[in-house]
């Protein structure tokens, strides 16, 4: 499955070091994800320039006039040309939607009791599934399952999942997560709780 299988591989070990770590700090796990969500879409939009760098994972042929009524800068026209063909940035399109991604979900994260937690990394979820879709749609390199590009199918998955964590969240998940601009709140709540309980017991034995 060429990078995917390298990036699910990292996902893989990414989530399960982060569980354990939120279990040993005794933090949230959907509240950690939930805060590196948009800055991994982030090192995504960034590592899209390797590509263009290597002259790799671009679109089909296109003309130079193309590429320029994109306004697109003489140096990206110029990396373009390979083997005196100009081709689709599609990293540049990936990178550019990625941005756009991170500012919109940062802005809509920091809204006072928005997002539920968990929401946060579904939004990321439906925004780069939805974008690497359709951009994969345009590349020349991609894997197939027969008719199908295994890139398409598995950003599908990210999207739909995304869609039902969020309808899971809000209509059938009792109780309800805390919201996202709540941190930590319940839970120096209920440790405070505990403790005076802890405390009013000794108090009684005394």
């Amino acid at each position: 499955m060429g990078g995917w299988s390298r990036h699910l591989w990292g996902i893989i070990a990414g989530v399960l070091t982060i569980d354990w770590r939120a279990k040993k700090e005794n933090v949230p796990f959907l509240l950690i994800i939930d805060i590196l969500a948009p800055y991994t879409l982030l090192a995504q939009a960034i590592g899209r320039w390797g590509n263009f760098i290597n002259q790799e994972a671009h679109g089909g042929e296109v003309s130079r006039q193309f590429l320029e009524n994109l306004m697109l800068p003489e140096f990206i026209i110029e990396q373009m040309n390979i083997g005196g063909t100009y081709y689709h940035p599609t990293f540049l399109y990936e990178s550019v939607w990625s941005l756009i991604g991170v500012v919109i979900i940062l802005f809509i994260r920091n809204r006072e009791k928005f997002l539920l937690r968990g929401e946060t990394t579904a939004a990321y979820l439906i925004w780069y599934g939805v974008g690497r879709f359709f951009i994969e749609g345009m590349r020349t390199d991609s894997l197939y399952i027969g008719p199908l590009r295994v890139s398409q199918i598995l950003s599908a998955v990210l999207a739909v999942f995304g869609i039902a964590l969020i309808v899971y969240q809000r209509n059938y998940r009792y109780p309800k997560p805390e919201y996202y601009t709540d941190g930590m709140q319940y839970e120096w709540e209920f440790e405070r709780k505990k403790e005076a309980y802890k405390l009013a017991n000794e108090k009684n034995k005394v």
